[in-house]
């Protein structure tokens, strides 16, 4: 025993061990060879101490020295290190996030805490590194102060994780249309209130009115509002959503028993709350012999088969609007029937012209950062006519489980890689506040599926 102690003891061992896992870590993991100029500091800590000899020996001596200092240097030190933690596992390990909407429902409740894995996909170095910890892009007790600083601004990269997004997962990601922000009303989307302020006033003067109305701020990627939802469609895909169900490249979407729609019931005599909570059934509207609810569809059957209902509905939509991506009145789609639609893969290339540039537009130039305008039909990226696009990054699909009560990518289109942050695990913990039940035992450490 006393030889192993000798033996992990040894100065040139630490250094070895220290070594190898920094370089592993800091180095191959995060392909940086820069970071290898961190090897002299380890080698100086272990082997030959000069910033301790020369520097760090007199805060040593006024711990000795003073009891209170030292009990000061304990504290702020034992801080620092927690902190620095962490911070370490929130941004590279994995992220707490807890369900604020219905969106997912029934697959996720409102008061869900999950656990949100970051190396499953790969961690992502922050854009914005200079920032306060514990906290996303506003102050604690504030709802306008940024919490970080654009001094530093790093571009995209992701470490390597397990495995890529697959059809299915639920995600945890930036929100893509949360670039630009309306800083007194951050409930709204930026991009719809501009579209209802230019169909008001007109398409330039709608901007200067909506800028005059509101305070409008951009966010980087890292610090726009996290969202969760499931990957119905990953890069190379076709989507096509007919009579509100989704098919990938021609095929249906695997069953999800927790899915929703809304649906239209009809009844002989009023529906009583005591039987919509037998039922499990959360959310619905209505009186007399008319309601609206949202329902699954083991769910719509058993309401379907409940003596007093005449008639139970499922509602799909079939105006086209221009609510729906891509916002254009060239493409006649609906929530309930969509498509095709083509998800982009990084390094493929497509033709462009103006019929389908409202669907790559915004990839082209929020997302990948290029100037595009357009004079007749000719298309014009950085000042050079241009009738194809490669793309530099992947792009997915989302879609909520309540897919009547859920803002998408129906509404907002394509999702880019660099606005990944994790994948849903499991619920650590679940509370329903809104009822007033406490806590939901049988949902902790739940996987979500």
């Amino acid at each position: 025993m006393n030889k192993l102690k000798a033996f992990f003891g040894n100065k040139w061992v630490g250094f070895i061990s220290m070594s190898l896992l920094y370089i592993l870590l800091a180095v191959v993991w995060t392909g940086n060879l820069w970071m290898l100029f961190g090897l002299p500091i380890i080698f100086d800590a272990y082997i030959t101490k000069f910033f301790y000899r020369y520097v760090w020996h007199h805060n040593d001596d006024l711990r000795k020295r003073s009891k209170t200092y030292n009990s000061i240097y304990e504290w702020v030190n034992a801080i620092v290190f927690a902190t620095v933690v962490a911070t370490l596992i929130h941004l590279f390990v994995f992220q707490l996030y807890v369900i604020p909407t219905s969106s997912m429902e029934k697959t996720l409740l409102i008061g869900d805490y999950l656990y949100v894995s970051k190396v499953t996909y790969g961690p992502r170095v922050p854009n914005t590194p200079v920032s306060f910890p514990f906290v996303h892009h506003t102050m604690p007790l504030s709802q306008t102060k940024k919490s970080f600083s654009e001094c530093i601004k790093w571009p995209y990269h992701r470490l390597k994780g397990f495995r890529d997004i697959e059809r299915n997962d639920v995600v945890v990601f930036n929100f893509p249309a949360g670039d630009t922000v309306l800083l007194e009303n951050q409930a709204v989307t930026y991009y719809d209130v501009l579209r209802d302020y230019q169909e008001r006033f007109g398409e330039d003067a709608g901007r200067k009115r909506l800028n005059r109305d509101y305070t409008v701020i951009a966010r980087p990627a890292d610090k726009r509002e996290h969202y969760i939802k499931r990957c119905v469609a990953v890069p190379g895909d076709t989507l096509r959503i007919v009579g509100t169900e989704v098919f990938i490249n021609g095929e249906r979407q695997i069953e999800l028993p927790q899915k929703q729609y809304i649906y239209f019931v009809q009844s002989a005599s009023p529906v009583t709350k005591y039987a919509m909570d037998n039922l499990g059934i959360t959310e619905w509207s209505g009186s007399g012999s008319y309601y609206y609810m949202t329902l699954t569809d083991a769910a719509a059957e058993k309401v379907r088969a409940m003596p007093n209902v005449i008639s139970v509905t499922k509602y799909d939509a079939q105006t086209p609007n221009t609510d729906v991506f891509p916002h254009s009145k060239d493409y006649e789609w609906t929530q309930d029937n969509f498509g095709p639609i083509w998800i982009p893969a990084k390094g493929a290339t497509v033709k462009l012209s103006i019929e389908n540039l409202p669907l790559y537009e915004r990839i082209i130039t929020a997302y990948e950062g290029h100037e595009l305008r357009t004079e007749g039909d000719t298309v014009y990226i950085d000042g050079e006519p241009a009738d194809t696009y490669t793309f530099a990054m992947n792009y997915y699909w989302m879609m909520g489980d309540n897919r009547h009560n859920s803002a998408d990518s129906r509404f907002w289109g394509f999702v880019p890689e660099d606005h990944i942050v994790g994948k849903a695990s499991f619920i650590w913990f679940s509370r329903d506040k809104e009822n007033g039940e406490g806590i939901r035992w049988s949902r902790l450490f739940k996987k979500v599926r």
